[in-house]
C-alpha cells in the first residue's frame, strides 16, 4: 500500500457527525466532528428520532469540509453498532462519496475504531497513528452506549469476555448527572464536581459480579438515587466523588483481573469515558504496580469520529487483506474476529 493511500472515514452512530482523512502513513489529514449536544441536553440524553435527522441535515456538510481539495482511494462507515437512522445515514453519505470519486466503500465496527483509535498520538501539534498496538492486549471500551472487556491476540483477532448487562458507564454517568441536575452530557461535570469531594464519605456498591467479566452500571445509579431521596441535606461533590470511584474501581478491577487470567502484558482503553481523569490516573497507577502497559485512546479523539472510522477500515486492509465490502448496517453489531 502506497504511504499516500487516503480513506475517507464517516461516523453517525450516535450523537456526533463526523468525517476524517486519513492516510496509509498514519497521518490524519482531517477530522471534522459536528456535535449534537444543543439538541439533545434538555432532554438529558440521546433522542434518537432527533439525531438520525441532524445526521441528514449536517452530513454533506462535513463530508465536504473533510474532503477538502484531496483525493481519496476509499470510504469507510461505521455500519454498527448504533441508532439504525444514524446507521442508514453514514451508509447513504459513504456510498455516495465512493460513487462520485469511483473507489470503493467499506462498511467497519464501531466498536473496533473505538480500540484502534488508542494507535493515534500528537505528533508536531497533529494526530498520527503512530502507537504500536503490542499483543496480545486486554482491551476495555466504556462509552455512553457500551462497556466491553475483550481480549485480543492480534490484529481482528478477538474474544469478547464481558459487557454490561444494562447500563453503560457514560450512561450511568448521563443518569447521576441529570439526578443532580448537572446537565448533560454527564461525565464533564460528575467529575468537575467530584474534584471537591470526598470518594469516601459515601460508599456506593461495587458491582464486581464475581466469577465473571460481566458489567452492570444500573445498581449504581439506583443507589445514587435512593441517597438522594433518603438524605435532605447532600453535598453534591461528595455524591459524584463516591459515584465516580464505584465507577472507576470497578472498571479498573475487571480489567486487571482479565489481565492476570489471560496473562497480558498490554492494556487499550477506548471511548468516552476513556477521558475520564480518574480512569486514566487508577489504570495508569496500577499498570505501573503490575508491570502493564496501559495504552488510552488521546482525549480529543475518545469521543465518537470519522478518524477512528478510517483507521478501523485502514488496518483492517493492511493485516486482513482486504476489509469486509458488506455495506449492511447493523445496530446489534458485535465485534468478531476477521
Amino acid at each position: 500500500m502506497e504511504k499516500d493511500f487516503t480513506i475517507l472515514g464517516i461516523e453517525t452512530t450516535c450523537d456526533e457527525t463526523s468525517a476524517a482523512l486519513l492516510r496509509a502513513d498514519g497521518t490524519l489529514v482531517s477530522n471534522v466532528v459536528h456535535t449534537q449536544i444543543d439538541i439533545h441536553k434538555k432532554y438529558c440524553g440521546v433522542v434518537p428520532e432527533l439525531a438520525s435527522r441532524a445526521h441528514a441535515v449536517k452530513v454533506a456538510e462535513v463530508v465536504k469540509e473533510a474532503l477538502g481539495d484531496n483525493k481519496i482511494d476509499a470510504v469507510a462507515f461505521a455500519s454498527g453498532p448504533g441508532l439504525p437512522g444514524g446507521l442508514m445515514v453514514g451508509r447513504i453519505a459513504a456510498e455516495a462519496a465512493a460513487a462520485l470519486r469511483n473507489v470503493p466503500v467499506y462498511g467497519v465496527n464501531h466498536l473496533e475504531g473505538h480500540m484502534f483509535a488508542c494507535e493515534f498520538d500528537k505528533v508536531e501539534d497533529k494526530f498520527k497513528a503512530v502507537k504500536t498496538l503490542e499483543f496480545p492486549l486486554i482491551t476495555l471500551i466504556v462509552s455512553g452506549g457500551h462497556t466491553e472487556l475483550w481480549h485480543v491476540k492480534n490484529y481482528g483477532q478477538y474474544k469478547i469476555l464481558g459487557r454490561t448487562r444494562d447500563d453503560a458507564a457514560g450512561e450511568a454517568f448521563d443518569k447521576v448527572s441529570k439526578l443532580l441536575g448537572l446537565g448533560y452530557p454527564g461525565g464533564p461535570p460528575v467529575s468537575r464536581e467530584a474534584l471537591n469531594g470526598n470518594p469516601a464519605a459515601i460508599k456506593f456498591p461495587r458491582p464486581m459480579m464475581p466469577g465473571t467479566f460481566e458489567f452492570s452500571f444500573s445498581g449504581i445509579k439506583t443507589a445514587v438515587s435512593y441517597y438522594l431521596r433518603d438524605h435532605k441535606d447532600i453535598n453534591k461533590a461528595d455524591v459524584c466523588a463516591g459515584f465516580q470511584a464505584a465507577v472507576v474501581e470497578t472498571l479498573v478491577a475487571k480489567t486487571f483481573e482479565a489481565v492476570k487470567k489471560y496473562k497480558a502484558k498490554n492494556i487499550a482503553v477506548g471511548g468516552g469515558v476513556a477521558a475520564n481523569d480518574m480512569l486514566r490516573q487508577m489504570m495508569t497507577a496500577r499498570g505501573v504496580e503490575e508491570n502493564v502497559k496501559v495504552n488510552f485512546v488521546p482525549r480529543a479523539l475518545s469521543a465518537d469520529n470519522g478518524a477512528m472510522i478510517a483507521l478501523a477500515a485502514l488496518r483492517k486492509i493492511m493485516y486482513a487483506g482486504k476489509a469486509d465490502a458488506n455495506k449492511k448496517i447493523n445496530p446489534n453489531m458485535k465485534v468478531k474476529s476477521w
